[in-house]
């Protein structure tokens, strides 16, 4: 099992009900290959970066997951076939993902949202201990070595000009 990342780029021009079908689509072909959907992120409508079949806008859409490549080949045979899906781009993210880690991190996102909605301070807005000194001494400015004296420059002039002379 490997980890995915496709990016669609939808027709704006649907309704909401005709994007919930793509999208529920999407969900399924995921669930039917036995994959882990690790993260369903709406981008919204964007303008395009270029005119795509005559659009300017467009709904954007990531899907990160993992599962095998057959479910690869199945989400761009779909996009491919659909109209109202306008691009799509597949990128391997990770060749062995450890599925266990993934669930772990996103647990812990999880928490930390309903922390931030019940009006908790987050484990990142709260001060860490013992690594921040208040009255730490600050370093000495470090002095830059002085210009070699003038009688230096001049000494080198007096042999240069010496040794003009010699010739």
């Amino acid at each position: 099992m490997r980890r995915y990342e496709t990016i669609l780029i939808i027709d704006s021009d649907l309704s909401d009900d005709e994007r919930n079908s793509i999208l529920e689509k999407l969900r399924d072909l995921i669930t039917l290959h036995d994959a882990f959907l690790v993260e369903f992120d709406d981008w919204g409508v964007r303008k395009l970066a270029y005119e795509i079949k005559k659009r300017v806008r467009g709904y954007y859409l990531r899907i990160d997951y993992c599962g095998i490549g057959a479910l690869v080949d199945e989400i761009e045979r779909f996009s491919r076939i659909d109209d109202r899906i306008l691009k799509y781009m597949t990128v391997l993210l990770d060749k062995n993902p450890d599925i266990e880690k993934i669930k772990e991190e996103l647990a812990g996102i999880e928490a930390e949202k309903k922390k931030i909605e019940q009006g908790e301070p987050s484990d990142s807005d709260k001060p860490e201990t013992g690594e921040i000194e208040l009255d730490a001494p600050q370093p000495e400015a470090v002095q830059q070595p002085s210009e070699p004296p003038e009688s230096a420059a001049v000494e080198e002039d007096n042999t240069q000009t010496e040794s003009k002379k010699e010739e």
